[in-house]
């Protein structure tokens, strides 16, 4: 009797994905879905892309796919793949294009909307995305926790929820080179230290030092996993009265330092620390041999004068045989010159393109609905606004795959609050591509009902295996290791 109910349920998938339909007409109706995955290009390994039609009518989908045809009908306008089915589809049409075509039943017939088309690459994606889900709030929390998704299924779980220790705030994971095995993030208030997860051992930092004006900050690891770079910084915050961005966050003190691992010290120079400079968010190059960060004037007394503030993007030699510094700052953006202002400069790990954000002034802009990705062409120094991925509202932090044709990238283009994970291929060419939202079971719902942004959307080449239960008790239980300082 089982085995026949298998057998009954898998004709009747073939049946729901092969039937065809009588067409009546073609209406010349662009198709309104959510989702909107119309012309996208997507991994060959990404979880299915259910999506819903935004209209009462009763509607089934035509998928065109090399030499087979596929009919799918929706559920109250939802259209959902089975995995299995989704599965073989991006296998069957890896570095290709299917067609797809909705078609609505009216009062003659079936008729058909103007078709689509999603593009399928050849290369896969990093299989894990890692985030942190906060409320948008902007200064008290209650539940936020670092989580991880499976981007070939919709299986996601919590890394660590700041329910399991006491309530702290926990921020800026980061990994080395999409390693889920290197690992790091901050807690701060209860708990407070920095957790550096590395070969199979486990730290707690207590990283403030008479000579540092903060804590560490904003993270980028070394390849070689000897060296992390952090900013410290002085951060405060202020609301708007009357401004499209509701928020604003600004530095009154910023340098950039690399941390020897090794050594439990942390390392500058005067070309990144000073009191007549802001530096922050450095980033290494993929061969380990300069420094990229951000750099603006000191603008003077804030908030007052926030708007002055315009970061630069600018690099140092490194030389990680000693974890010493050039003498001389190279600038690929001058902000002074060119206007706007740069934050998160990413690289490719293959060293040909960087990607940043660029918004008006200052250097969160998580915040500046203006803010956009640019690109430079590190061989050329040539530099692109990545029109094909940007939106009306802000597009800021951004991650690269393992493979380098993969961004991954928060905006706040759905409805200007919540930031959610979207992803874009680039070519080998450099060119982006039309990007995509983060698949969802069910996506309208999920989104509409979910009242957490995603933060920090960082691609990694496997599962975190570390457990929540045992960062919490490791967080209670051990002291926090002291840092040294040296000026070099």
């Amino acid at each position: 009797m089982r085995k026949m109910m298998v057998i009954g349920a898998f004709l009747l998938m073939l049946c729901s994905c092969s039937s065809e339909i009588d067409i009546t007409g073609h209406a010349n109706r662009e198709p309104m879905i959510f989702p909107d995955y119309k012309g996208v290009t997507v991994p060959c390994n990404i979880a299915p892309l259910d999506f819903e039609v935004s209209s009462d009518e009763e509607w089934t989908l035509k998928i065109e796919a090399g030499d087979k045809v596929h009919y799918l009908s929706a559920d109250n306008g939802l259209f959902t793949f089975g995995r299995r089915f989704w599965k073989k589809l991006l296998e069957e049409n890896r570095g290709s294009s299917m067609t797809f075509t909705l078609y609505f039943r009216g009062e003659d017939g079936w008729n058909a909307c103007n078709p689509f088309e999603i593009n399928v690459a050849q290369e896969e994606i990093d299989p894990y995305l890692v985030y942190r889900l906060i409320p948008p709030g902007y200064s008290l929390w209650n539940e936020m926790g670092i989580y991880q998704r499976d981007l070939t299924s919709f299986d996601e779980n919590a890394i660590y929820r700041n329910t399991q220790g006491r309530g702290n705030c926990v921020n800026c994971h980061s990994f080395r080179d999409r390693d889920p095995e290197d690992m790091l993030f901050h807690m701060r208030s209860e708990l407070a230290g920095t957790y550096i997860f590395r070969d199979g051992a486990k730290e707690k930092l207590d990283t403030k030092t008479e000579e540092t004006i903060s804590p560490l900050v904003y993270p980028y690891w070394h390849t070689t996993g000897r060296y992390v770079a952090f900013s410290v910084n002085k951060t405060n915050q202020t609301l708007h009265v009357k401004d499209r961005n509701q928020i604003e966050v600004f530095d009154e003190a910023s340098d950039v330092v690399v941390y020897d691992v090794k050594n439990h010290e942390i390392v500058t120079a005067d070309l990144l620390s000073g009191d007549s400079w802001f530096e922050t968010f450095p980033t290494f190059s993929p061969d380990g041999r300069s420094l990229y960060f951000c750099t603006s004037p000191a603008a003077g007394p804030m908030p007052d004068r926030f708007k002055e503030a315009r970061y630069s993007l600018c690099r140092v030699d490194f030389n990680p045989q000693d974890c010493s510094f050039g003498t001389k700052v190279d600038t690929l953006y001058n902000a002074l010159t060119d206007g706007g202002s740069v934050s998160f400069p990413r690289i490719s790990p293959d060293g040909k393109m960087l990607v940043f954000a660029l918004s008006g002034y200052g250097n969160f802009s998580i915040w500046h609905k203006d803010s956009d990705l640019y690109s430079v062409n590190l061989e050329t120094r040539d530099i692109s606004c990545m029109t094909p991925i940007n939106s009306d509202d802000v597009e800021s932090y951004h991650s690269w795959s393992s493979d380098s044709r993969w961004l991954a990238f928060s905006s706040r283009r759905d409805d200007g609050l919540y930031t959610k994970p979207y992803f874009a291929y680039v070519d080998s060419d450099g060119n982006a591509h039309k990007p995509f939202l983060l698949p969802q079971r069910n996506p309208k719902k999920y989104y509409d009902s979910q009242m957490y942004a995603y933060n920090i959307p960082e691609l990694v080449s496997g599962k975190v295996e570390f457990k929540g239960s045992e960062i919490a008790d490791f967080a209670r239980n051990e002291k926090a290791v002291k840092l040294k300082y040296n000026l070099k």
